[in-house]
């Protein structure tokens, strides 16, 4: 069985140095680096970095995954945009880790397989589908962290040495506004961290609506206008000497948080216990079960109609049916040779009497006994003359 992993890495806010550019290349003789980028698969073998350390160092993105299930993606973001306190209450064990360093702080969001579960020799991910999350943290949307501790009750409930109490004591996390409107990114996320979908719906019931994000541009002209003159010229140097993160995406948080137009956690809400949430889990399940059987049944009938009212329109003109069988056969070829089997066993179930059936019959199959192909079809259909 062939091993692959897949290991990538990004530097959004700066690039690399030459010197740290030296230190990576040193790591692996086949990736494809550059000052910005780092990307490698392994059939054998592991990589010989450290992700936490090259994290902590240089890079601000990195995804891995490997085909037995295991998967990781690592942001890190400075503490500035996203204080340690907002991400605490998110953190769950093989969920998501949290630490600060150098003033920055990273997120660890991780998933790994159970023991004994399939390969996977399909499924493969990009880093670009996921930086995304990045800037939206920065914003203060904290669905990501939400959906992370989602991933972990997931897989905890699926263990057998839980004690019932446990489930009744442990408590939600704040619950951010807009779980039922995921943006593309998040719902990555939630597909990478495998969220129970019906576990997601659930939760998103005690969610407030998703703010807009469109951008009032008279107001941020305002709000920067008003912003102290050193602390612009600050930015505006610190973005020119490429010292510090590009200045957008914190000017951007800061507004929303001053306009308070994020997708922060609800204010309202009671926090539900664990086992509150996976019975309502189980009830959307439940209920999603009671719509898939519903709607089966109803294509079951509108198919029964459709071809009721098709042997009708049969029984109507056998006449037709019976020349275009004459004419399918006619094409001497495997497909039309089925199609006019099948015809004939809805001329046999509705049109004309059994007697007239059989003498017809009798007849096309002495004309093509010459056929083997169509005989043998004719045969395997029960089509045979008496």
């Amino acid at each position: 069985m062939s091993e692959y992993q897949y290991y990538e890495f990004q530097a959004i806010d700066r690039p690399l140095t030459k010197d740290e550019l030296e230190g990576v290349r040193a790591l692996s003789s086949r990736a494809r680096i550059s000052t910005t980028h780092f990307v490698n698969e392994y059939h054998y073998g592991n990589f010989r970095g450290d992700e936490r350390k090259l994290m902590e160092q240089v890079y601000d993105a990195h995804l891995y995954f490997a085909n037995w299930g295991s998967r990781r993606l690592m942001l890190r973001l400075p503490t500035t945009l996203l204080p340690a306190r907002s991400t605490e209450p998110y953190c769950a064990e093989n969920a998501l880790t949290c630490w600060t360093r150098k003033g920055h702080l990273l997120l660890d969001f991780s998933y790994e397989a159970e023991d004994g579960g399939e390969w996977d020799f399909e499924t493969s991910f990009t880093l670009a589908s996921f930086t995304p999350l990045r800037t939206e943290l920065a914003a203060g949307d904290l669905r990501p962290l939400y959906l992370a501790w989602l991933s972990a009750l997931t897989r905890w409930e699926l263990q057998e040495d839980v004690d019932e109490d446990e489930y009744t004591s442990t408590v939600e996390p704040p619950v951010p506004a807009g779980l039922a409107q995921l943006t593309g990114p998040q719902q990555g996320l939630a597909d990478f961290l495998h969220v129970d979908p019906h576990l997601l719906t659930a939760a998103a019931r005690a969610s407030d609506a998703a703010p807009s994000q469109a951008i009032d541009k008279d107001a941020l002209t305002a709000w920067i206008r008003a912003l102290p003159p050193r602390e612009k010229d600050t930015l505006l140097l610190n973005a020119a000497l490429g010292t510090a993160p590009q200045p957008g995406p914190t000017l951007l948080a800061r507004h929303r948080a001053a306009s308070r137009g994020t997708a922060g956690p609800s204010t309202t809400a009671r926090r539900r216990s664990s086992a509150e949430l996976l019975d309502a889990a189980h009830e959307v399940r439940s209920e999603h079960t009671r719509q898939q059987q519903q709607a089966r049944a109803r294509a079951r009938r509108a198919e029964q109609r459709a071809r009721e009212n098709h042997l009708d329109r049969l029984a109507e003109n056998a006449e037709q049916a019976w020349q275009d069988i004459a004419h399918l056969i006619g094409q001497k070829q495997p497909g039309p040779y089925d199609a006019a089997v099948t015809l004939l066993k809805e001329v046999y179930d509705r049109a004309g009497t059994p007697e007239e059936f059989t003498r017809r019959l009798h007849d096309l199959r002495e004309q093509h006994r010459g056929k083997p192909s169509l005989m043998r079809r004719l045969t395997d259909a029960g089509l045979t003359a008496r």
